[in-house]
């Protein structure tokens, strides 16, 4: 049997030369529309899902193996771990890459990348439609989609370049179909090949990619060969029912269907492969309609569907996060929503029946238009499988392509059949004004954290996860009251939220209003399901929600009689999901405070069970081995962490810090390279540049090493070991007058500071001559630590300065009863004693030559002590430990 060719009026179609002016002309158009609406996109920085998928993905990071990008989900984390979300899209994520490689962490590029495959698909789509319908439609089919308002979601947010990405190989995919169909009765497979190519591609960009399958074939069966539904009913019976062989057509067809069915299976299986049998985690916070019981849950998911159609044909109420309370649950069949829900139904079964009995072209145009609305948005639809959320606008982008083209097909068949064009022109033109404007001003929205959310609560109230991330904007700026009125409301949206407790919590935290933290910390707790007595805990729950145990303990571990009430939180943690690694490495931190950290070498060595490829367990592991004193074994955990996160903030430092402490002068260019590292990454402090002036003592750089110091106190101006090592390199360098100003600036701070004090009391006595401010030194310093050698010491100098010869030796006799080994205590008190000797000598001379001569004045001799005083500190005895054991 032959397919049916339906018969047609011709087109008149203009002269080759004027066509060809015209589709340039109108591909320039269509770019430059794309381009100009999202062109205030470039402004905006990363927001919402960008932070997650793009700013705190290591996946994007060069030091990252390619190959773990195609291990990993959408955000970076492992595919087959319980907390992963299960978006497998590695080429979305390489491109990403690739953006980071031009730019890392500029959002423009980003933005800009968005926007360049904007155009592109909107360049295919008036390409594939011109399969279908007359140049001028397919011109405004093509503007149409390139100005919807509902698109801003999947092009101004980073994270949508998934959807555009996909969309540009699904219409390549379709594409190439297409020419592999030019002859019905043959197959070009070349185009059937990248046909085959592309669908894998959009399907590794994004999971709905695979749904061009489906279109294919329904190209193939009702484009291609012109099929209806009594043409199918014939077909079948006559294969059935003969044992010839089929015509070549319907082999030809049969064979590329083939083709298709076998790759979409074999995509489908390797995705079944890669993700294992567990579907990911979703609370009814993201989802509720996912677990209502029935029928609640079939009709809020179809009801969904007449959501969504609003949405594309009416998109003024944007909003970017349509999950929790937005959309209340449809809970009896009287709900008024339901209507929405049956003339959606109803307009689907009037155009599929238009399509299935009609033998015009009208219905390949309806087919084509309803298959690439319906098809792309079925995987999103809730109806065969729960996803994360409830609505998103991003998921409508490929739908929406359908939806243009119907409503270009509907804008020509009313050009054809009404007398008052201008009419029909003016609506458009409105149509298009007003698209365009909305695109542009919701742009505008999608700048900030704090502007998206914000836009958000002006189109619903009900929502707690917007006021949550109003919240966490403002609480990013340090805005903690404001946040905290946000996280507060939150919790009374929806009072069960234990995310909203949890924000709560953290910010009276941040206020150091720490009894209410801890209430809200155990209120959210106290949210959390509960196994029944006896059994295990079995019950899933959202991996954000059990950082309530993190913030609870960390706030508990304030109090350090309460570090094991700290513990046991960490272990409950951990009960409840075994690979929880903060929970180990929070619990590995309070271990170390406890001094148990052979307990803490083991938590640690066991979290690397569940991810080896954490750089964070192997700087703690090093900081373990470090509070063990095995130096070598935490320099080679320091190494690790830094062969997996080059940037690693904590152990570039105090590896760099190991490396100086350790005075070994062949690895000192490598702690130089790592503290450089952390300057040009824009994370220098304090720290740095006081290590950086260290090595450059250990290196004689003496003018370098004051550079540092002074930047050190500069960003910190109670820095006590920089300015106090700062004043005794100008000391010894010759300056000590320099030095006064950072010594009172040192002990302004840290009036306790004991080397601080002897050594403005050294500068007193040599350079200053003023006695009586080195003895107030060196009193304090006694009043605080009576025996302290060296304040004791320097004190009787100044006694002796003063010719208190008496006095000094008393003085002297009490330091070497503190130190009865110090040499140069007993050489200086026996220079006082023949002092006093001399003295006594030359006064019972000068009464006898009084005598005779009463004018004569007595010489006064030298003092015989060292004017420059002992001070036994250097650099290294004041340097604060750098290896600090916290996480």
């Amino acid at each position: 049997m032959a397919p049916r060719q339906l018969v047609r009026s011709p087109r008149k179609h203009p002269k080759v030369g004027m066509a060809h002016q015209a589709r340039t002309s109108y591909y320039v158009v269509v770019a430059t529309v794309a381009f100009v609406c999202y062109l205030n996109a470039l402004s905006c920085g990363f927001v919402f899902d960008d932070m997650s998928a793009v700013r705190d993905n290591r996946d994007l990071r060069p030091e990252t193996p390619l190959i773990s990008l195609f291990w990993n989900d959408f955000w970076g984390t492992p595919i087959h771990k319980e907390h992963s979300h299960k978006s497998y899209r590695p080429l979305c994520v390489l491109t990403f890459r690739l953006n980071y490689m031009l730019s890392e962490l500029e959002p423009m590029s980003y933005h800009l990348l968005n926007i360049i495959l904007h155009v592109i698909v909107c360049l295919q789509f008036f390409g594939v439609t011109q399969l279908f319908l007359p140049e001028c439609a397919c011109f405004v089919a093509a503007i149409l989609f390139a100005i919807h308002p509902v698109h801003t979601e999947a092009v101004t947010g980073v994270v949508g370049r998934a959807e555009i990405l996909s969309s540009v190989l699904f219409l390549l995919a379709f594409s190439s179909y297409s020419k592999a169909t030019r002859r019905p009765h043959h197959t070009e497979w070349l185009p059937l090949l990248h046909c085959v190519i592309f669908v894998t591609a959009a399907t590794l960009c994004k999971e709905q990619g695979i749904t061009v399958v489906g279109l294919c074939c329904i190209y193939e069966v009702f484009v291609v060969q012109k099929l209806r539904l009594s043409d199918l009913l014939y077909v079948g019976q006559n294969v059935m029912a003969s044992k010839a062989q089929p015509p070549p057509w319907l082999r030809e067809m049969m064979l590329r269907l083939t083709v298709l069915i076998l790759c979409a299976l074999g995509l489908l299986i390797g995705r079944f492969q890669i993700m294992g049998a567990q579907l990911p985690v979703f609370t009814r916070f993201d989802n509720p309609a996912a677990v209502a019981s029935s029928p609640v849950r079939q009709l809020t998911y179809n009801y969904l569907l007449g959501v969504n159609t609003w949405l594309v044909l009416f998109p003024f109420s944007l909003c970017c996060d349509w999950t929790m309370g937005t959309i209340p649950l449809i809970e009896s069949f009287t709900d008024p929503r339901n209507f929405a829900t049956i003339a959606i139904y109803l307009t689907l079964i009037l155009l599929v029946g238009s399509i299935l009995f009609s033998d015009d072209g009208h219905s390949e145009v309806v087919t084509m238009g309803l298959a690439f609305t319906v098809l792309p948005f079925l995987p999103a639809s809730n109806l065969f499988f729960p996803v994360g959320f409830v609505v998103a606008e991003r998921v409508l982008y490929t739908p929406s392509m359908g939806l243009c083209l119907l409503v270009a097909y509907g804008w020509h068949l009313l050009m054809e059949r009404i007398r008052w064009k201008p009419v029909v022109w003016t609506m458009l033109t409105v149509l298009i004004i007003s698209h365009s404007l909305k695109t542009i001003v919701r742009n505008c929205d999608w700048k900030t954290e704090y502007s998206i959310f914000m836009a958000g609560l002006k189109v619903n109230q009900q929502n707690a996860k917007l006021y949550n991330n109003v919240g966490h904007a403002l609480e990013g700026e340090g805005k903690f009251k404001e946040a905290l009125e946000y996280f507060l409301q939150a919790s009374c949206v929806q009072n069960d939220d234990i995310g909203a407790h949890i924000n709560v919590g953290r910010t009276y935290n941040n206020l150091e209003m720490y009894d209410e933290a801890e209430l809200a910390f155990w209120k959210a707790k106290g949210l959390l399901p509960r196994p029944k007595t006896g059994e295990a805990y079995r019950v899933r729950i959202a991996p954000n929600h059990l950082n309530v145990f993190l913030n609870l303990a960390n706030l508990i571990s304030r109090n350090k009689s309460r570090l094991e009430e700290a513990d046991a939180l960490y272990r409950q943690a951990i009960s409840m999901r075994a690979d929880y690694i903060q929970a180990y490495i929070n619990r590995g931190d309070i271990l170390i405070k406890l001094n148990r950290t052979q307990e803490a070498q083991e938590v640690y060595e066991r979290a690397l069970q569940f991810d080896s490829t954490n750089p964070d367990i192997y700087y703690n592991l090093g900081v373990v081995y470090l509070e063990q004193r095995k130096a070598t074994q935490a320099m080679v955990y320091f190494n690790k962490a830094l062969e997996i996160d080059p940037n690693h903030e904590q152990a570039l430092m105090n590896s760099a810090v190991l490396i100086q402490e350790s005075g070994n002068s062949k690895l000192r260019h490598v702690a130089y390279e790592r503290l450089q590292h952390l300057l040009e990454k824009g994370k220098a402090n304090e720290r740095v540049y006081f290590n950086l002036g260290m090595l450059a003592m250990d290196e004689k750089r003496v003018n370098e090493a004051e550079m540092w110091f002074k930047n050190a106190v500069q960003v910190r101006e109670d820095f006590r070991s920089a300015l106090f090592n700062l004043a005794l390199l100008l000391s010894d360098s010759g300056r000590p007058l320099e030095a006064v100003p950072f010594l009172k600036q040192l002990l302004k701070h840290h009036p306790d500071h004991i080397k601080g004090l002897i050594l403005l009391g050294d500068i007193y006595i040599n350079h200053m001559k003023d006695l009586e401010a080195a003895e107030k030194c060196y009193t304090k310093i006694l009043h605080m630590d009576p025996s302290n050698v060296q304040a004791k010491h320097n004190l009787c100098v100044v006694y002796v300065e003063r010719g208190q010869l008496t006095t000094g030796e008393h003085c002297l006799l009490q330091a070497a009863s503190l130190a009865p080994k110090e040499e140069y205590i007993q050489r200086h008190l026996q220079i006082v004693r023949a002092r006093l000797q001399k003295t006594k000598t030359k006064d019972e001379y000068s009464n006898s030559v009084n005598e005779v001569n009463p004018t004569l004045k007595p010489s006064i001799s030298e003092n015989p002590l060292n004017k420059k005083h002992s001070n036994s500190e250097n650099f290294h005895n004041d340097k604060e430990n750098q290896t600090s054991s916290e996480s």
